[in-house]
């Protein structure tokens, strides 16, 4: 986990010093606070997918190109053994370490030109879940695959279960996390508009 969560900071540093641009001036593109993207490029936290959007908004590339290992023009074949002993990704919202309930399983990062992020997402129990609403520009679909999630999306809290599906805009505000108590598994795709 940590080696990705590793390369994530470094990509998002390194696009930006390529670029010329300053944290302040990504700051003021983004929304964010020089003090957020400082934390994100020394990997002191990894942010909910709605900070990274507006980050790769900021710097002009795709949400992938973070997370990207290598860039293939055709179609891309993800393994189930790959992916099993492949690292994943923690997105930690920045709220607090609580926020460590779900494992990101990248399925397309070698796909170059992408605009659909899809992923298989391991959530852990929490038994007290403190969480922040994310927003962002785009569509998502979750497919649950195994165990119970719930989703906060605008004032309404949908409650799904094994073969459930969901697909909103993203642009409401937003939180998927396990039933309490309880853990799943979920094909997640985000679609960001580029």
């Amino acid at each position: 986990m940590s080696d990705t969560h590793s390369i994530v900071g470094a990509k998002i540093k390194g696009i930006r010093e390529t670029k010329n641009l300053s944290i302040e001036e990504i700051s003021e593109r983004s929304g964010l606070t020089a003090e957020q993207i400082i934390s994100i490029e020394n990997d002191v936290n990894l942010p909910s997918l709605g900070p990274l959007i507006k980050i790769a908004r900021a710097l002009g590339v795709r949400l992938g190109t973070f997370m990207d290992d290598n860039d293939a023009l055709g179609p891309v074949v993800c393994r189930a053994e790959d992916r099993e002993r492949d690292s994943s990704i923690s997105f930690s919202n920045g709220a607090t370490d609580a926020r460590k309930h779900m494992e990101y399983h990248p399925l397309a990062q070698q796909k170059a030109g992408r605009h659909m992020e899809p992923f298989v997402i391991d959530i852990n129990p929490e038994d007290s879940p403190e969480f922040q609403l994310s927003e962002h520009e785009g569509e998502e679909f979750i497919y649950v695959m195994e165990g119970e999630i719930e989703i906060v999306y605008g004032k309404e809290t949908y409650n799904l279960k094994e073969g459930d599906s969901i697909f909103y805009d993203s642009i409401v505000k937003h939180h998927v996390h396990g039933a309490p108590g309880k853990s799943a598994k979920i094909l997640a795709v985000v679609y960001i508009p580029f």
